[in-house]
């Protein structure tokens, strides 16, 4: 099992905030540092510095750390076009030395668009367009020679089909989500990874499995992965403090995260392990709580 930090800047967050999480996630031992991809705060609350733009401060990470892996929970499909997108994809893959995932979505948030006047097509029509940038997405990275596509939403022609990521035939591809039918499909087909975010761990056994049985009509072998919440503590006072910084009761944590000792932790962890997962990727809300990540290096990290 590997451990992935997951932070959500759009609830208010520097990019040197972000820098500092990631060093020290880095420093720590931490398999990965992600972010989500939003323009806006998701719900009630002071917007504060306002979010930052995730493929840039991803730019930014892949030359000032060295050897965590760095990606998107997930980019919305409809925020970039598949051709631009595909080149900044590659362009950060370059910049990392190849430590760049892209976890890849339909686009969910409608406020966010009508904010800043991006787009917002009905849900049939954006998972239509989000199957069509996974073909293209993938099929720029992968071409020998220019790379031409037809489809409905989107018409590439002789594209040069550059530049290439530093990891061939591309960077992993992250799908997530609880759809039963066109998720499963779309994730067994084109991505390297399925993610089951901020779901009990019984349900999260019942995405695994759908996303299985499509997986094993396409033929292809992919990596199971949970999103959590989390909240450590050594005490119930520090619990209690850590859950109070985020605004979040201490028996919704436990219930619907990872929260608790690190015993307890552990156990949780342990559980979605037994359902095949690979990584957690755990949700750190409060970035300014770097023991927070201190301690879940010192008493989780080695025991999973």
């Amino acid at each position: 099992m590997k451990l992935r930090i997951f932070t959500e800047p759009q609830q208010g967050a520097t990019y040197d905030e972000l820098l500092t999480v990631a060093r020290a996630a880095e420093r720590l031992g931490f398999d990965a540092f992600f972010r989500s991809d939003h323009y806006q705060r998701i719900g009630d609350g002071d917007q504060g510095p306002g979010s930052t733009d995730a493929w840039i401060t991803l730019a930014g990470l892949a030359r000032e750390t060295s050897s965590i892996r760095l990606g998107t929970l997930v980019t919305p499909a409809t925020f970039r076009l598949p051709g631009p997108l595909a080149i900044s994809v590659a362009q950060v893959d370059q910049m990392s030395g190849g430590r760049v995932e892209l976890g890849l979505g339909t686009g969910w948030y409608d406020g966010e668009h009508a904010a800043y006047g991006i787009p917002f097509p009905p849900t049939a029509e954006r998972f239509s367009r989000f199957e069509e940038q996974l073909e293209i997405v993938k099929g720029l990275w992968a071409a020998e020679r220019s790379y031409s596509y037809d489809g409905s939403y989107y018409r590439l022609v002789d594209s040069p089909a550059l530049p290439k990521p530093a990891q061939r035939p591309g960077p992993p591809i992250i799908i997530g989500g609880f759809g039963a039918k066109r998720t499963p499909r779309l994730a067994a087909t084109f991505a390297d990874e399925y993610n089951v975010p901020f779901h009990t761990v019984e349900e999260t056994g019942t995405a695994f499995e759908r996303v299985r049985r499509a997986a094993q009509e396409t033929g292809r072998d992919l990596l199971m992965s949970a999103a959590q919440t989390v909240c450590v503590g050594r005490d119930p006072a520090e619990l209690e403090r850590r859950a109070a910084a985020i605004g979040t009761p201490l028996d919704r944590l436990r219930e619907e995260g990872l929260a608790g000792t690190p015993a307890e932790v552990l156990e949780k962890i342990g559980a979605f392990g037994s359902l095949g997962a690979e990584r957690i990727y755990l949700q750190v809300l409060d970035l300014a709580d770097l023991e927070h990540l201190e301690l879940i290096a010192a008493e989780v990290l080695p025991h999973v």
